[in-house]
């Protein structure tokens, strides 16, 4: 392939991760309001809650108004999660409570970095390439890499809930592409991120080369994703 100007990457799941799982980080933040949670049901509860839940993204709402909006998406999926396992009763002050694990995501402590991150920013920074973060998050991304040492690698950063879009909607890829002026020469980019649906697709959609992420080379009977271009690391492309 030919050298990108640019490579989008996602955030969760491509270059760092929930350290044991969302469960395990919910049950560590509830013990110190005297909760005992199950964290394997939290998990399974918390997934199927996030899978059903509308994109993380608000159309048409001014700015000012956009962290609110998040800590509300995210307070009526924790909700929901601690209903699903019959958890939600057991806190004497709810709103304490999720005020606190809101926070916590905000910080380095429930993260993990993959080990193949790392080396593949230094070798696309030694070679000259700009890189992007691109991702269906909050603001609470830009102190998340901050605290976990990623903020200088990326020369922009772009969320769905600033854009109002989240992947797969060619809206968020545009506008990472107009940052950088390549809004006419998608071809020029490259997004990598281990949704095949949001990040691969979606970015094929526009005109950028796609690159899945799957780091379990899961078997599938999908042609569309066997013909896909597809790694299991991030050092692969370096």
């Amino acid at each position: 392939m030919r050298s990108p100007q640019i490579i989008y990457l996602d955030a969760v799941g491509t270059l760092f991760g929930v350290s044991e799982g969302i469960g395990a980080q919910y049950a560590k933040v509830s013990a110190d309001f005297n909760v005992v949670l199950d964290p394997e049901l939290i998990n399974r509860a918390f997934y199927q809650n996030f899978q059903a839940a509308p994109k993380v993204a608000f159309p048409d709402l001014p700015a000012s108004d956009v962290p609110i909006a998040e800590y509300q998406w995210w307070r009526s999926l924790a909700i929901k999660t601690f209903t699903q396992t019959d958890d939600f009763n057991k806190f004497k002050d709810f709103e304490a409570f999720f005020k606190s694990l809101y926070a916590y995501f905000a910080t380095d402590a429930p993260w993990f970095i993959y080990e193949d991150t790392i080396p593949a920013l230094e070798k696309w920074r030694q070679q000259g390439i700009n890189l992007g973060l691109l991702s269906n998050f909050d603001s609470r991304i830009y102190p998340v890499v901050e605290a976990l040492g990623l903020k200088d690698y990326f020369s922009s950063i772009t969320i769905s809930t600033e854009i109002g879009a989240a992947k797969p909607d060619r809206l968020i890829f545009e506008s990472a592409l107009t940052k950088h002026q390549l809004q006419r020469s998608p071809e020029l980019a490259w997004h990598i991120g281990d949704s095949f649906d949001e990040d691969y697709l979606g970015a094929k959609a526009v005109g950028i080369t796609a690159v899945w992420l799957d780091r379990d080379r899961r078997p599938t009977n999908n042609p569309d994703k066997q013909a896909a271009f597809t790694i299991d690391k991030l050092t692969s492309l370096t």
